[in-house]
């Protein structure tokens, strides 16, 4: 295992994950983020993997059917990125409250609330 390191910049919910599960891998966050560094590095170099196929599922010029497992895994994966970062870009507060419409979901704990219109920011129990 190399001796230095370098500081880099990643993802909130990377680092989030790598503590996860980091914990139960007996490593630091740091050392989770260096060891799927490496999986995914060997990945990228293996020769049972197409990487111009997965790209071509991601654009829709291909079937995942036609990927092979260890293929299907990252198409899901990014998948999950790409969903994730258009559930985080979602603000239904401002675009509910700018249109004056009441919309209700859940607060931490599982419970119905509802938001009004007049303060999109106050969630009223249902």
């Amino acid at each position: 295992m190399a001796t230095s390191s370098s500081p880099i910049r990643i993802d909130k919910e990377i680092h989030d994950s790598a503590k996860v599960v980091a914990e139960s891998e007996d490593r630091s966050a740091a050392q989770q983020v260096s060891h799927w560094a490496r999986v995914g590095r060997a990945v990228e170099m293996a020769s049972h993997v197409s990487l111009s196929d997965i790209n071509d599922v991601l654009a829709g010029r291909l079937s995942y059917d036609g990927l092979n497992d260890l293929e299907q895994a990252f198409v899901r994966a990014r998948w999950e990125e790409i969903a994730e970062g258009r559930r985080r870009s979602l603000n239904f507060a401002k675009e509910f409250g700018a249109a004056g419409r009441q919309y209700s979901g859940l607060d931490d704990d599982g419970n119905v609330v509802v938001c009004a219109p007049r303060d999109a920011e106050a969630l009223v129990s249902a």
